[in-house]
C-alpha cells in the first residue's frame, strides 16, 4: 500500500483529522487481483503516540525475574469515567488532545505499557469495571497474569490486582469498604469509638466509598511461602488528611488481622494511590508505625473538623521506590502520591525501574498525553525475599 501523497505521516502534523486515501497495488505473484484501486479510511486519521514515556523503562523489564524475586507494579490508570467528562477535557486536562482521552486509545497504550513490564504483581487503581472485564483481564491473561477486581460501592471504578499464575496461586481474598468495616467489624471498635467524638469527621469518613483490596497469594514452587498483597486508593481531597489517616488506620488494622492472626508472620506488600505526599501524616504514620494526636493533619480541614487521636500499627514498612519528586503530574499540581510499601523484615529491594525523565513527562506539557495513558506514573520495582 502506498499513500497517494508523498507526505510522511507523523504525530502532530497537519494531516491529523483528515481522511486518508490509499492506492493499493496487489503484489506480484501467480495470481493477480485486478488493477490498482483506491480505498478511503472509514474515519479521520489520528496521530500515533510517537515515543512513549514507558519505552525506555521497558529496557529494564524485558524478562520476567527469577523465582526468588517478585516484580511489583502500582499504577493509577485514570478511570474512563473521569477522563472523558467535559470538565476533564476543558479544565483538568485541556493540554491533552481529546482523542488521547478516549478509552480505546488509552487502553491500547496501557496494555502495551503493562505487558512490557513483565510483572509478577500488578496493583491498579481507578479501573472501570468494563475496562477490567473487556480489556485488561483478557490482555494480561495472554501474558500469564490472573486478575481480581473490587469495585467501589458508589462508583463504576475500583481496584484490580493481577498476579503471575506460574509463580502464585490465590489462597484467599479479604476486601473491605472502609466505611462499612469501621461500623461493623469488631476489629475497629476502638477507632470507631474515638471517631464518634467527632461527628462531622465521622460523617465524612462514612460517606466515602474508598475500598481496600487484600489478596493472600501462595508460591507455586514453595508452598510454605505466602504473601499478603494489599491495594488501595485513599480519599483524594487536598484538605482530607484527617480522613486519610482514619482510612489508613482501618487498612492497617485489617492487614494486621490477616498477616498476624489468619496467616501469622506472612510478609506484606501494600500498594496504592495514597493521595499523600511524603510530608503528610498518612505517609509518616505508615513509615514510622505511629501518629501523634497533635499532628497537623488532624486539623487538615480547619478547627471545625479537628479530630485528635493517637494511632499505631505493628509493621515495619518501607517505600520500595523511595520518594520520587512526583508520581502524579497534571497542569496545576505535581507530587508523589503513589507508593509500594514493603515489609522490610521479610523483603528487600533488588532494583527500582527508573521513572520517565522530566523531559519525557513534559514533552506534551503534562499528563495524560498522546504518549502516556494516565495522569499518574507507574511505580515498578523488583523485590526479593530476605
Amino acid at each position: 500500500e502506498t499513500a497517494a501523497s508523498e507526505r510522511v505521516f507523523t504525530p502532530g502534523n497537519a494531516l491529523v483529522g483528515l481522511r486518508l486515501k490509499l492506492r493499493c497495488t496487489p503484489g506480484d505473484g501467480a495470481q493477480r487481483y485486478g488493477p490498482p484501486r483506491e480505498v478511503e479510511s472509514s474515519g479521520p486519521v489520528e496521530a500515533g503516540p510517537g515515543v512513549c514515556t514507558f519505552d525506555s523503562r521497558h529496557l529494564y523489564t524485558k524478562k520476567v525475574c527469577g523465582q526468588g524475586s517478585v516484580r511489583a507494579v502500582s499504577y493509577n490508570i485514570l478511570a474512563d469515567t473521569y477522563a472523558q467528562t467535559e470538565f476533564s477535557r476543558t479544565v483538568l486536562y485541556p493540554y491533552c488532545a481529546p482523542y488521547a482521552l478516549e478509552v480505546d486509545y488509552r487502553q491500547n497504550l496501557l496494555k502495551k505499557e503493562l505487558a512490557g513490564y513483565s510483572a509478577d504483581l500488578i496493583c491498579l487503581q481507578e479501573v472501570d469495571k468494563s475496562v477490567f472485564v473487556d480489556s485488561l483481564a483478557p490482555a494480561l491473561d495472554a501474558f500469564g497474569l490472573e486478575g481480581v477486581f473490587r469495585i467501589k460501592e458508589k462508583q463504576h471504578e475500583g481496584l484490580a490486582t493481577f498476579y503471575r499464575r506460574d509463580k502464585f496461586s490465590l489462597l484467599s481474598q479479604h476486601d473491605i469498604a472502609y466505611s462499612e468495616a469501621l461500623l461493623s467489624d469488631p476489629l475497629h471498635k476502638e477507632l470507631c469509638d474515638k471517631l464518634a467524638k467527632y461527628p462531622l469527621v465521622q460523617e465524612k469518613v462514612l460517606q466515602r466509598s474508598s475500598v481496600l483490596q487484600v489478596s493472600v497469594l501462595q508460591s507455586t514452587t514453595d508452598l510454605s511461602r505466602k504473601i499478603c498483597v494489599a491495594n488501595t486508593h485513599l480519599y483524594w481531597h487536598p484538605k482530607g488528611g484527617n480522613i486519610r489517616l482514619i482510612q489508613i488506620a482501618v487498612a492497617l488494622s485489617h492487614i494486621k488481622h490477616i498477616a498476624c492472626d489468619l496467616y501469622p508472620s506472612i510478609p506484606v506488600i501494600f500498594c496504592g494511590d495514597f493521595n499523600s505526599t511524603p510530608s503528610s501524616g498518612t505517609y509518616s504514620f505508615i513509615n514510622s508505625g505511629g501518629i501523634a494526636e497533635d499532628h497537623e493533619d488532624w486539623v487538615s480541614n480547619g478547627e471545625e473538623e479537628r479530630c485528635n487521636m493517637t494511632l499505631s500499627h505493628p509493621f515495619k514498612l518501607l517505600s520500595a521506590c523511595g520518594e520520587p519528586a512526583y508520581t502524579n503530574y497534571v497542569g496545576g499540581f505535581h507530587g508523589c502520591l503513589d507508593y509500594i510499601f514493603i515489609d522490610k523484615n521479610a523483603l528487600e529491594v533488588e532494583q527500582v525501574i527508573p521513572l520517565p525523565s522530566h523531559e519525557e513527562v513534559t514533552t506534551h506539557q503534562a499528563l495524560p498525553s498522546v504518549s502516556h495513558p494516565s495522569d499518574h506514573i507507574a511505580l515498578v520495582c523488583d523485590l526479593k525475599w530476605k
